[in-house]
């Protein structure tokens, strides 16, 4: 990354500092107690992001923590960088509740998320549903507030060999502050609809304690659901309602140990979300769902059954660093826990109403249901020593190596037996269970664990003044399906002093979560007048061990990378990085097999009960291939400050190949349909273009950004074999502007708006799409313009 575009992005975004040098922040900040700073992908203590191989994106975050137009951090990175997507789910069950993200139009879980330099645990969710991210998980980035956030650091390359398992696509770099001071935000938004509104406050303090900086972060967010169904339509479709209560801690303070070198660093975080989204609605009187999903006694009008979540997460990192000799030596141990908890509100079992119908009662059933949940919890312990040795090759060499030690644990409990039971036996198909979301059933529960160790070596050397070269390479292995190597060989050549040339070759990999692993669901239908279950069966299981699915093992990946950086002039900067990531044996979420399509398999499973039977399974080879291109220029126009940072990304994804397991053979149109390849392909648009442009006149300063989003096409549930044609969204563009106004050095107000074009979806058959209605949740949302205001107090 060049000083111009890192410059230009402290321009837009906010920063203490132009350039990410050891000099310039040892003067920028004096709440940095250690006077270097480590870029990701870099394990050079006194790397500098204007010196790394790979392109890494600085995003400092003062600005959009202070007054920026998003509340939290999924969505604020969705609006700055082109290469990262994230839309907000609607319809889709759990995937309501958390926002997953990407990079490059991968999978969620094909990028991963550190903190402070240290891996952050994903959640135990694991996407069924929605129009993106199907059976990944992901990590809930909004768990973190934006206040305590100091910058986010994008590595786009794979560095698997350098960090392990999920950093396929990339590794985000999540800094949190550790600076001195005070600071607050008070925060309104709603859309131009006159629903969905977002009331914040936050409050960040920095204080001296032993000779360091403790940072303390506290956040409440309260976001309102919003309603773009038709007023005929018994749905709710928009933004889910969550209440997040998010208090973060951060810091480091010298020890005195091994010559006054030694730091012990801290963080802690935790957070509360009460979250509810809606289901599908259930018709009323007059309709097919009375008595298969409904009881007349009840919602005699229909109603929309409420998935409420209550989310626990919890981080914790306590480390010490010092030097050793000449060697930098650093001991972390890192905690991670994410648990979700059901409870189904505004809902009915209408078996249980049904019963109590045939019994003489009113048709009454409980209108709400523990429906039971998941947790995941993940422990890493952390040894790093690194030395930079001067002459040894070259200018000089960087060496380091490391090793590492994780424990993750997977838990579903089951919900109440009212939430999944059938208690009348009649037969209904759909009845039995909470409408909205079925609870967990004991046969369900899970109790998983594994652990995994891994050692690594990371090279980096200065071989000329021009000329820098890195390699890495890294042996882990799981507990649940082996080992595996990985290696990394990245360089660059600086052709002219304006003029950067970088490229990387790299393996990776991605060891299956555990989630997908042990995931059970099951419920209750009728097939024939026959009660049968319908199972996404566990790997390992009896369901799955019968269907003849293989255990879960990694998914493998090559990258490489080809880019250039070019600065003609001082104030105008230019990059460009063509990418191609090949994941091979990418484990998908199968689609149902039943008698219908597979009746051989159907007939085994029947001994066991089994109607139908979904599987996570390693089937399909995948290649990506993109670019991704930056320009940034600073000046003036009519004597003020204009600073302009265009980013884009252009990729696209095919599934190259399907290779069933050996019983599923003949069946690859099951195992992934059109509709589930299209999720893959197309899951997130295949352009993505931000124009920026800040503009300061005196006390006034003006943010304009137009986002452009390519188009995107996604099957529908008849498919195109029935001759429905595949559902086609059209690019679309928007753009935000908010003006913020200095009272004083200590006081800024911000007001402004998003999406001001009002851009939605393109509408479609609502028959059809993923949610059940003609806006689906792609591209960029389908809740129109919101507006917001923001005061922004130091103290």
């Amino acid at each position: 990354m060049s000083t111009l575009r890192l410059a230009v992005l402290s321009a837009l975004y906010g920063s203490t500092a132009l350039a990410f040098s050891p000099a310039v922040l040892a003067q920028a900040t004096t709440a940095e107690p250690m006077q270097s700073v480590s870029v990701v992908g870099s394990r050079r203590i006194t790397s500098s992001a204007t010196d790394t191989v790979v392109p890494v994106d600085v995003i400092p975050m003062t600005a959009a923590a202070e007054r920026g137009g998003q509340f939290d951090l999924s969505q604020t990175l969705t609006n700055i960088s082109p290469s990262f997507n994230s839309t907000r789910q609607s319809g889709a069950d759990g995937a309501d509740l958390i926002d997953s993200a990407a990079l490059r139009g991968l999978g969620s879980d094909q990028t991963l998320v550190l903190v402070n330099g240290k891996r952050r645990h994903s959640t135990a969710l694991v996407n069924l549903f929605g129009a993106r991210n199907r059976g990944n998980t992901g990590t809930d980035l909004n768990a973190i507030p934006m206040l305590a956030i100091k910058d986010v650091q994008v590595l786009r390359d794979g560095a698997a060999a350098q960090y392990g398992s999920d950093a396929i696509a990339g590794v985000m770099d999540i800094g949190l502050k550790k600076s001195l001071g005070c600071e607050a935000v008070a925060g309104y938004g709603q859309y131009s609809a006159g629903d969905g509104e977002n009331y914040l406050a936050s409050a960040y303090c920095g204080i001296a304690l032993g000779g360091g900086v403790v940072g303390i972060t506290a956040e409440y967010l309260d976001r309102g659901r919003s309603d773009r169904s038709e007023p005929d339509n018994p749905r709710i479709i928009g933004d889910s309602k969550t209440k997040n209560k998010t208090l973060y801690v951060n810091g480091e303070i010298p020890t005195g140990a091994f010559n006054n070198t030694g730091r012990l660093y801290f963080t802690g975080g935790l957070q509360k979300r009460d979250a509810s989204s809606a289901a599908f609605g259930r018709g009323g009187i007059g309709s097919d769902d009375i008595p298969s999903r409904n009881s007349a006694a009840m919602y005699p009008d229909g109603f929309v059954p409420f998935i409420n979540g209550e989310l626990d997460d919890r981080y914790a990192t306590v480390g010490h660093r010092a030097q050793l000799g000449e060697w930098n030596a650093d001991l972390s141990q890192t905690y991670g826990y994410n648990r979700l908890r059901y409870d189904i509100a505004n809902t009915l079992n209408a078996s249980i109403a049904n019963a109590d119908l045939l019994g003489g009662g009113k048709g009454i059933s409980p209108n709400s249901f523990d429906a039971g949940g998941f947790s995941f919890e993940q422990w890493t312990t952390n040894l790093d020593f690194s030395r930079y040795f001067n002459g040894i090759v070259g200018k000089g060499l960087n060496v380091a190596f490391g090793a590492e030690y994780r424990v993750e644990k997977y838990k579903i409990f089951a919900g109440e037996p009212g939430s999944y039971i059938d208690a009348d036996g009649v037969g209904e198909g759909g009845n039995a269970g909470s409408q909205g979301f079925p609870g967990f059933q004991p046969g369900d529960e899970t109790n998983a664990r594994r652990h995994s160790s891994a050692v690594y070596l990371d090279t980096e050397a200065d071989l000329t003044d021009a000329a820098k070269l890195q390699a890495a390479v890294r042996w882990e292995n799981y507990s649940d399906f082996g080992s595996t190597w990985t290696g990394k060989l990245a360089g660059s050549y600086r052709l002219t002093p304006t003029a950067l040339l970088r490229g990387s070759a790299s393996t990776g990999f991605r060891a299956p979560s555990l989630q997908q692993r042990y995931f059970s669901s099951t419920f209750t239908d009728f097939i024939g007048g026959v009660p049968t279950d319908v199972v996404l069966a566990p790997n390992g299981g009896a369901v799955a061990n019968l269907a003849g699915i293989p255990p879960l093992k990694e998914e493998k990946s090559t990258s490489f990378t080809l880019g250039a950086t070019w600065t003609p002039l001082e104030n105008v900067s230019v990059t460009a990085d063509l990418y191609q990531i090949r994941i091979r044996d990418r484990i998908v979420l199968s689609g149902r097999f039943d008698a219908d399509n597979y009746p051989e398999l159907a007939a085994r499973l029947s001994t066991l009960g089994v109607g139908q039977a979904q599987f996570f399974v390693n089937s399909v080879d995948t290649k990506t291939r993109g670019i991704d291109l930056t320009a940034s220029h600073r000046g003036t126009l009519l004597g003020n400050r204009l600073t302009t940072f265009l980013a884009a990304n252009f990729s696209k994804t095919e599934v190259e190949d399907i290779h069933a397991p050996a019983s599923l053979s003949g069946y690859e149109d099951v195992l992934l349909s059109e509709r589930e390849r299209l999720f893959i392909e197309q899951g997130g648009p295949r352009r993505k273009v931000t124009l920026g442009f800040d503009y300061i006149t005196g006390p006034v300063e003006t943010d304009f950004k137009i986002i452009h989003f390519g188009p995107q096409t996604l099957g529908t549930f008849s498919g195109t074999a029935a001759g429905v044609p595949n559902l086609h969204y059209e690019a679309k563009t928007s753009a935000d502007l908010a003006f913020t106004y200095t009272v004083n050095p200590n006081v800024k107000i911000t007001a402004g708006g998003n999406n001001l074009f009002n851009a939605k979806p393109t509408a479609q058959n609502a028959d059809e799409t993923d949610n059940g209605f003609k806006y689906d949740s792609v591209q960029f949302g389908l809740n129109g313009t919101s507006y917001f205001a923001r005061l922004h107090v130091k103290f």
